[in-house]
């Protein structure tokens, strides 16, 4: 039995169940100090916000809980990670380092390439061990399918039985829900930590996914219907293998009259957890994806033609869309709209209003209580039309508008402008019916702002644009090239073939 303290660093991975380098410390039956660093200098990337601290917070509330049972308490250090780790292994003689492989942003990627190296200067030994379905370096993408399932299939990691405390290890004060560090708090967020997360399973598998399928696509019924599980996975209080072992689980013990009911939806979802993976995956094999496009020939495409009034219009629900400003509106106050709505966020914004995904996808995040990079910015581009082995999928908002709010009851509750304004018109307030009255009056744009664009006009033309691009001398060889590194293969697992349709995703945090 070794005295040296290891430290355990959790990152999003906020859980003590199937956390195996929590479990591999405590078995060396040396003292362990569970660490979580909240760094100054994360919370001031673009990325990052107070909804995020918000969740995070309850999710580290819950997790000293479960570790002080365990016999430690959380230790959490305000600092750089760096200094934070050498200042506890000199103070407490620690020689080894555990934490999770963290596939994230590059300013994290980064990070965790300046800790190992500082901790190989100063003899700490560091134990890294893989995360959800996502495989570091990863060989050939072909075999990739294959370890990820076998990884579901693995046992889940129990929680240590005890943990050996350490003696005098000083940690500093939890930061309060508003502390300015993490910007100024907006909105709703949802309830964050693993009581909330085993609750939230719980009623998916046993109640809500019995209309997941069917509600999947609407703004109105995704909110209950949706597993609501993406931000626990986000963050770690669930890990994905958690969730997959409890979804199979359920649908080999269903009554034959519940088959009907909750078989093809529990097949679905997780069939979109291994989606789920499979995009968080491309993050990984290539970490620059956040700030290039996997296609070289669509960089420097939008970014001279940046129009920042369409950028604001856009990001406060202002476009004159009555849907697509009730679906910003929604996500602003609530932290979460279904993944079919996000994606026409998305397009919208890329299409339409030619605006670069690299200015538009730091702005969501913030907003997304569940931002999960390697979906994030995967889902970005392949919305966005340039990763060159997607088609485009450009939303008519109108169109979208009727088949998913045909009522205007989603729009009515967020553009409380238009509550007047009868269904028949409440999708194009803007169109005037000369036989009934001019709705143009009813709704001045003082109140309520005309379209910005021409929607139908800008989707041609920037399609047009995108097609214009695929012309190119040797575009199509590049395509390949990104297909056999980020794209998907046919196999025996649960995974789908590659959808073409937006709303065969549930991966964009929305499920």
């Amino acid at each position: 039995m070794t005295s040296r303290a290891q430290i355990v660093w959790f990152k999003r991975d906020l859980r003590v169940h199937d956390h195996q380098p929590l479990f591999e410390a405590a078995q060396t039956g040396a003292p362990v100090i569970p660490l979580y660093i909240i760094e100054p200098e994360y919370w001031r990337q673009p990325f990052a916000s107070s909804r995020h601290w918000r969740f995070i917070r309850a999710c580290l509330s819950d997790l000293d809980n479960s570790l002080r049972k365990l016999g430690q308490p959380l230790v959490i250090r305000i600092g750089d990670a760096c200094e934070v780790i050498k200042t506890l292994a000199e103070e407490h003689d620690a020689k080894t380092l555990w934490a999770h492989e963290e596939t994230a942003d590059l300013w994290t990627f980064e990070r965790d390439k300046k800790v190992r190296a500082m901790c190989k200067a100063i003899g700490v030994r560091v134990n890294e061990r893989p995360a959800n379905g996502v495989v570091r370096r990863l060989a050939d993408r072909d075999d990739w399918s294959r370890i990820r399932n076998q990884r579901m299939a693995d046992t889940v990691i129990p929680k240590p039985p005890a943990l050996r405390p350490v003696l005098g290890c000083r940690s500093d004060p939890l930061p309060p829900a508003d502390d300015p560090m993490f910007g100024a708090p907006f909105g709703h967020v949802q309830t964050g930590g693993r009581k909330a997360a085993v609750r939230d399973l719980t009623s998916f598998l046993e109640d809500r996914s019995s209309g997941y399928l069917k509600n999947i696509s609407s703004p109105l019924g995704a909110p209950t219907h949706c597993s609501r599980l993406s931000a626990h996975l986000a963050w770690g209080s669930l890990s994905v293998r958690e969730v997959d072992q409890a979804v199979k689980r359920r649908a080999q013990h269903l009554s034959p009259l519940e088959k009907k009911v909750f078989g093809r939806n529990l097949s679905a979802f997780r069939s979109r957890l291994a989606w789920r993976c499979h995009f968080m995956q491309k993050l990984e094999d290539e970490p620059r994806i956040e700030t290039h496009c996997m296609h070289p020939a669509y960089e420097g495409l939008r970014e001279a033609d940046h129009n920042e009034a369409y950028f604001e219009a856009w990001a406060s629900g202002h476009t004159g869309f009555p849907f697509i400003d009730a679906c910003m509106r929604s996500l602003i106050e609530t932290g979460w709209i279904n993944f079919r709505m996000r994606a026409m966020l998305v397009s919208f914004a890329s299409y339409q209003l030619w605006l670069d995904w690299r200015k538009t996808a730091p702005y969501l995040a913030r907003l997304f209580t569940d931002y999960e990079p390697g979906i994030h910015y995967s889902q970005f581009q392949m919305q966005s039309g340039v990763t060159g082995i997607n088609a485009m999928r450009v939303y008519n908002p109108i169109k979208q508008s009727q088949d998913q709010d045909p009522d205007g009851v989603f729009i009515r509750k967020w553009v409380p402008e238009l509550r007047s304004v009868p269904a028949a018109y409440v999708h194009t307030p803007w169109v005037p019916d000369p036989g009934l009255f001019d709705l143009r009056q009813t709704v001045p744009t003082d109140v309520y702002p005309a379209p910005i664009v021409d929607q139908a006009a800008a989707a041609r033309q920037a399609k047009a644009r995108l097609t214009e691009v695929r012309k190119q001398s040797g575009f199509k060889l590049t395509s390949r090239t990104v297909l056999k590194k980020h794209g998907s293969r046919k196999s025996r697992s649960p995974r789908p073939a590659e959808p073409d349709q937006s709303d065969q995703y549930d991966l964009f945090g929305g499920e």
